[in-house]
């Protein structure tokens, strides 16, 4: 049995927990979270410890599954990766941040831990990965959203997103700047460059679409590998229209390979 302390109980952390909550294989034992929050997660979830910090916790941890948002990569992530602990990120946008990945490969190197970032609301990342070890040229990655979807953001200064009868585009440029300026929309244009040729070189489109009523996400790559195309229309959490259902599971699969004698 895989132990894992989670860090957040927003609508992805949930999510977690009740895709485990008869799983044979991993059991989530520990959740940080805020201290206004602490009490609530306790109601809810009485046979897990609950603490505001790492250094609270009531037993150090086997892996930490950070499902909490940006802030949480520095807050926790990083002290968790200082004691040797693995980590599993949800908030790959985090990365954006100039520094922020060199610095958790330094730490992790340091402390002989490891991060693993996962593919959240995105696909075909394995194929991304491998064609970049033979030569990947161009990425391209289109976001379309119904307009509700980004509110909240920037594209509230662009367009009326409670009565656009048409698509707008809202953001074209790199990924880096894609993830910065649309932290809680663009984890997937952040997975996409991480995984291939990087934030400054990977192009991103974010579009809001009255026409769509679920997430799409579109991605095409060309190199010495051939050619790559591949797109997804996920559904939203219910709790979240920001958030993909598919990055829940796409954690759970995380950590299944972690506990299972076979991954994939």
């Amino acid at each position: 049995m895989l132990d894992v302390t989670m860090v957040g109980c927003g609508a992805i952390g949930h999510g977690v927990m009740a895709a485990l909550a008869n799983d044979a294989d991993v059991r989530v034992t520990q959740i940080i979270v805020p201290a206004s929050e602490a009490a609530a997660v306790r109601a809810e979830f009485p046979d897990t410890a609950v603490a505001a910090s790492l250094d609270e916790l009531p037993a150090r941890p086997g892996l930490l599954l950070e499902c909490a948002g940006h802030r949480a990569v520095l807050e926790q992530v990083l002290p968790a990766l200082h004691q040797g602990i693995d980590c599993v990120l949800c908030s790959v946008g985090a990365l954006s941040e100039p520094g922020l990945p060199e610095k958790l490969e330094a730490t992790a190197r340091a402390s002989r831990a490891h991060v693993q970032l996962i593919s959240g609301a995105i696909g075909a990342i394995d194929a991304i990965a491998a064609a970049y070890l033979c030569g990947l040229d161009t990425v391209v990655y289109t976001g379309r959203k119904p307009p509700l979807g980004w509110k909240g953001t920037p594209a509230e200064d662009k367009f009326d997103l409670d009565h656009m009868t048409e698509a707008g585009v809202l953001f074209e440029g790199s990924a880096r700047d894609a993830a910065r300026l649309f932290p809680k929309n663009a984890n997937v244009a952040a997975t996409v460059s991480l995984a291939g040729i990087g934030l400054d070189n990977t192009r991103v489109r974010l579009i809001a679409d009255p026409a769509v009523s679920r997430n799409q996400h579109h991605v095409r790559a060309e190199g010495g590998f051939g050619e790559l195309e591949f797109q997804i229309a996920g559904r939203t959490l219910a709790s979240n229209p920001k958030t993909s259902a598919l990055t829940v599971y796409s954690a759970v699969r995380a950590l299944h390979n972690r506990a299972r004698p076979i991954a994939i």
